[in-house]
């Protein structure tokens, strides 16, 4: 194992190879021996751009509070929906068949996500035993293990795919658009080809469907103004973060959504109480 120049003790690992394409997770550890919780953190980049390396803030902060964070990479852009969520189902499989190794306690794992990264590590855990997720299987490992996992902290997530293509694709008709939506419906029609599937990927019409989906509790840091990911959609009377939240509390889950600062997001301002959150949902 290796240390950052912030003394983070971290370690890196191929979790997955597809084809000689492999995978990799980056666990950034607190001190002592554990067992801990972990969390694995997925990167955003409306599913096209990004890597592991744009967790390593938010994870550090993470291991300096007492977990695990494992920022993973994982197929996006042409590989196209649902191979995201395929990867990240083995994800999680994968390091509690492993915890042993990385002083993780397997009964004791989150997901955390940041904008599209968001959106995944929401509908991964609502979908933890759907077929095409759970797709790959795990070899080589005795036991079995699955993709529940306790609770999901997400950074101004892209719950909603379909509806951010349609407001996008409003904004960019502006007279003078502004520069976030350059390439974003080029984006969602890269990895989601179809508005069909924009809709069956979709946490908050899932739960509109009536659709039956797990609900750990959950945390929503939302930066404000952010015109990208809360705004309000033509066919809702609330914005994004609060119709989601809506429904998901009317499922029986738990949700906490919390308005920050957006010029201080990528900072303590939410790291913090991602953390404060992992450790209260997390406690053996």
């Amino acid at each position: 194992m290796a240390s950052d120049v912030r003394t983070i003790e971290t370690a890196d690992v191929a979790y997955l190879d597809h084809g000689g394409r492999p995978l990799a997770m980056r666990l950034f550890f607190p001190d002592g021996d554990g067992p801990f919780p972990a969390v694995i953190d997925l990167h955003g980049g409306a599913w096209n751009r990004g890597d592991l390396t744009t967790c390593r803030d938010r994870d550090e902060a993470l291991a300096k509070a007492g977990l695990v964070a494992a920022a993973i990479d994982f197929r996006h852009a042409g590989d196209g929906y649902p191979t995201s969520l395929a990867d990240i189902n083995y994800a999680i499989r994968w390091l509690k068949a492993h915890a042993g190794e990385y002083r993780v306690d397997a009964d004791r794992v989150g997901l955390s996500g940041q904008s599209s990264g968001g959106h995944l590590a929401m509908l991964a855990a609502m979908r933890p035993d759907d077929p095409r997720y759970a797709a790959i299987p795990l070899d080589g490992v005795s036991g079995e293990y699955d993709a529940r996992v306790r609770c999901v902290g997400m950074s101004w997530p892209v719950i909603n795919p379909l509806s951010r293509y349609r407001h996008a694709k409003r904004v960019q008709a502006r007279a003078e658009p502004p520069g976030w939506v350059a390439e974003i419906p080029e984006c969602h029609d890269r990895y989601w080809v179809t508005e069909e599937a924009m809709a069956e990927g979709n946490p908050t019409l899932a739960l509109e469907r009536g659709e039956a989906v797990e609900t750990p509790p959950a945390l929503w840091v939302q930066g404000r103004p952010d015109e990208v990911h809360d705004y309000r959609d033509l066919d809702s009377d609330v914005d994004e973060p609060e119709r989601f939240a809506r429904n998901y509390r009317a499922a029986g889950g738990e949700i906490e959504v919390l308005y920050i600062d957006q010029a201080t997001r990528s900072s303590p301002t939410s790291f913090e109480p991602l953390a404060r959150f992992f450790n209260r949902h997390l406690a053996g």
